[in-house]
């Protein structure tokens, strides 16, 4: 033969002793530690056995929130002094829904008229006339200056101020009249007072919100020979919702619970119509138990409603509050090529 075969087993020559052959490892002996020294190459980390990172403080800290839930929830069903089965009794009565009615009107009307307000009062802000600049800011610092439960009590005694109303030339003659005391009742105050606190905060989350813009869009626009109407309303507004619509949410809801003040003036909100049925049977704890689940419900619902409007505004803005939030099988599916023919291929390539 003129070539030899180098793939068998080496032979020992005469009078040698065979040279020692190295036996192969078990399968399942265990692997020699690899130096510290020396960095891992892309086959050992794919090769290494994935350990999830271990949370003991997030799972200690969930049992005993979770234990602390249960307590809650087992001294609200097991103590009798809570009793819910007044709580269901008076729950739906006519009185609790004229009450909730009213609170419900009061509400929308309020935000509806305080947000028109507010929008006028923001772009006077934004103006360039320094008359208009000055007499919105003077507007905002006075309402946000004086408490709203204040504001109601001075607007509900306005008559002890100006007994008569009138329309007529300034300075000069009057052409008709009324009287302030027969004018103002409660839900009437309680809707300027609360009307006008309502005008402030939205001018600021209004004039916030449009200030966040760039001014380069607006720039870019004009000089694209869009008008400034037109500007406005497809440049400006989307870019500038997303950073309003969280706000008013917030103050929507606010606003919802502060109307519960206007039973100091004696109007007939879901919390005064409480009052006044623990008045006569003095079952306090659960007619104000009603009042709350009301105002939770009404609450959880404005809160899906501010989701949903948030996400319209939001698309293509990267502002869904952080991190996509994935679901379970949506991880799953997304890490199970790392277990597959992806992770095969990538240690044939190593």
């Amino acid at each position: 033969m003129s070539q030899h075969d180098t793939s068998g087993p080496a032979t020992a020559a005469p009078g040698h002793p065979p040279p020692a052959v190295p036996e192969p490892p078990p399968p399942h002996a265990a692997a020699a530690p690899r130096p510290l020294h020396t960095r891992p190459t892309d086959g050992d980390l794919l090769a290494a056995r994935l350990v999830p990172l271990r949370r003991p403080g997030q799972w200690i800290s969930a049992a005993v929130l979770l234990v602390l839930f249960a307590m809650l929830v087992h001294t609200l069903v097991t103590n009798p002094r809570f009793q819910w089965h007044v709580v269901g009794h008076y729950f739906l009565s006519g009185s609790i829904l004229r009450g909730l009615e009213l609170t419900l009107w009061l509400t929308g009307a309020v935000m509806a008229s305080g947000y028109l307000l507010g929008i006028g009062v923001a772009a006077m802000r934004l103006s360039r006339n320094p008359v208009l600049r000055g007499l919105s800011f003077g507007y905002v610092w006075l309402v946000r200056s004086v408490p709203p439960l204040v504001q109601l009590l001075f607007w509900y005694e306005l008559a002890s101020l100006y007994p008569r109303l009138s329309v007529g030339v300034p300075f000069g003659a009057e052409f008709a009249g009324v009287s302030t005391a027969h004018l103002f009742s409660g839900v009437l105050a309680a809707y300027v007072g609360l009307t006008l606190d309502v005008a402030a905060f939205s001018s600021e989350i209004v004039r916030g919100g449009i200030l966040s813009v760039d001014q380069g869009q607006r720039e870019a626009a004009r000089a694209l020979g869009l008008g400034e109407g037109r500007i406005f309303r497809r440049i400006v507004l989307p870019q500038a919702m997303p950073a309003i619509i969280p706000a008013s949410g917030n103050l929507l809801i606010g606003m919802l619970k502060a109307t519960s003040i206007v039973s100091v003036i004696a109007v007939q909100d879901l919390l005064y119509s409480s009052q006044l049925i623990y008045n006569q049977n003095f079952l306090i704890m659960p007619l104000l138990l009603v009042a709350t689940l009301w105002y939770i419900i009404l609450t959880t619902l404005l809160s899906v409603g501010q989701f949903y409007v948030e996400r319209h505004y939001a698309r293509g803005t990267g502002r869904s509050g952080g991190r996509p939030s994935r679901g379970f099988w949506q991880v799953a599916r997304a890490n199970v090529p790392l277990f597959g023919p992806a992770r095969r291929a990538a240690e044939g390539l190593s």
